[in-house]
């Protein structure tokens, strides 16, 4: 669904308004169309766990950087490595390296600060300082937002922090045009050995992708983005849908699978149609059913949490007890922003996906073993054709009250999901993204 509100600000009468109103102003993002991750210079700076590691680490995704500043030279990317700060006084070195520089970042500029997870710091001083991240990089993403710039932190830990690559290269680059102010673990499992693709263009080759719900919206965009990157695809739809999926799959040359999921058979049904097994597991499919709770029915209540989580929960546990993921897999659900912040008239919806939270947390540990990771990104207001139901001034807010002021792309969405396939983010594990915008609902 296209933002019209957006559109009409694009002229000079409209900038006039904006200007004078005090009027909400988007910035144009730019999204990743191909080529280059980063096609400007990058500025790196601080002390510890990546010390001396970070040139490297970025040239292997084709990323140049350097820690010298130059006098008027407009930075693409900031890049800091914090890890090393033990103290609150210490925290001084984060203002001290960002500062003279944050007047010179470009137009949808990226800064990734790099913590040490506070729950492996040794003592008061460096919990203090490392869990401190969390509260800049939140904030400065709410000064920088309004050029279309974002901020991030990775946390890692000494035996993670060389699994960090794809995750500086997703976070710098325009894939991740729509998530600000997110917090990313490294090395919460012990899943740390990351491997490089033998094409950076497309690291997904020779990988196969199951994706529900895949025949429009969200599942349609992760399909065509999976594929992008190298992957076959799998496409999983209801039957009122096939002719849908079919299409896709016929553009895509993948394969469908036409079957409702909460089904009591659903989880033999697609184990049999993976022949032998699958590297990505994508959970995509969910519907709503909103109504206050007053007036909520059981069957509505149920028929949500049963697609959302109940069904991914058996269908995983079919395909894992019968070695149908393959090792170095990967396990994604959807999450929501409704599922963290709640909303209004969808108790049920934001239960289920509150419960993918619950389903990602408590498996990860349990697939470690097997090198499977398990991860969930939670869209915010993302414009699919779901959000054409919602009354305009609801609607309207979803898209302002972010710092990015509009709404996001099923791209968006895609995009993180392809950095959690790369084969490069195995050290990711547990983990919830939430994709949008740094909505200023939620946590």
């Amino acid at each position: 669904m296209s933002d019209r509100y957006k559109s009409m600000i694009q002229n000079p009468i409209g900038q006039f308004l904006v200007k004078n109103l005090g009027l909400p102003n988007p910035p144009e993002l730019r999204r990743y169309q191909g080529g280059a991750l980063v096609d400007g210079p990058v500025l790196i700076g601080g002390e510890g766990l990546l010390t001396g590691a970070l040139p490297g680490l970025l040239k292997a995704s084709g990323i140049d950087a350097t820690s010298v500043r130059a006098d008027g030279r407009r930075y693409q990317g900031l890049v800091l490595d914090a890890s090393g700060i033990d103290s609150a006084a210490g925290t001084v070195a984060i203002q001290e390296f960002f500062t003279p520089v944050l007047r010179s970042l470009a137009n949808n500029a990226k800064v990734v600060v790099i913590g040490l997870l506070p729950e492996r710091t040794d003592s008061i001083g460096a919990a203090i300082a490392q869990r401190g991240l969390e509260g800049f990089v939140r904030s400065l993403a709410k000064e920088i937002g309004a050029n279309g710039s974002t901020a991030n932190l990775v946390y890692v830990t000494p035996e993670s922090k060389d699994a960090i690559g794809s995750t500086l290269g997703f976070l710098l680059s325009p894939k991740s045009a729509f998530v600000d102010g997110q917090v990313v673990r490294l090395g919460t499992t012990d899943l740390v050995e990351a491997d490089s693709p033998a094409d950076p263009a497309k690291p997904l080759t020779g990988k196969v992708a199951l994706v529900t719900g895949a025949s429009r919206g969200l599942g349609a965009a992760m399909a065509r983005t999976l594929h992008r990157d190298g992957a076959t695809i799998i496409g999983l739809d209801v039957p009122p849908l096939a002719e849908d999926l079919e299409h896709l799959m016929a553009e895509l040359g993948g394969s469908s699978i036409i079957c409702d999921i909460t089904e009591q058979d659903a989880p033999e049904k697609i184990a049999s149609s993976l022949g032998d097994g699958v590297d990505f597991v994508v959970h995509n499919a969910g519907i709503t059913r909103d109504k206050r709770l007053k007036n909520m029915k059981s069957e509505n209540w149920a028929k949500v949490v049963d697609i959302s989580v109940g069904a991914p929960e058996r269908i995983t546990a079919h395909l894992l007890d019968h070695k149908l993921i393959r090792p170095g897999g990967r396990v994604i659900g959807i999450s929501s922003i409704a599922g963290i912040a709640g909303n209004n008239g969808q108790t049920n919806y934001g239960t289920a996906k509150a419960g993918v939270i619950g389903f990602v947390q408590a498996l990860a540990p349990k697939t470690a073993e097997a090198g499977i990771t398990v991860n969930a990104i939670a869209p915010g207001f993302i414009e699919t054709d779901m959000v054409k139901t919602m009354p305009l001034g609801i609607r309207e807010a979803g898209r302002r009250l972010s710092s990015l002021s509009q709404g996001g792309q099923p791209v968006d969405v895609a995009e993180a999901i392809a950095w959690y396939c790369h084969p490069g983010s195995s050290a990711i594990s547990g983990n919830v993204v939430r994709v949008c915008g740094q909505g200023f609902l939620g946590a």
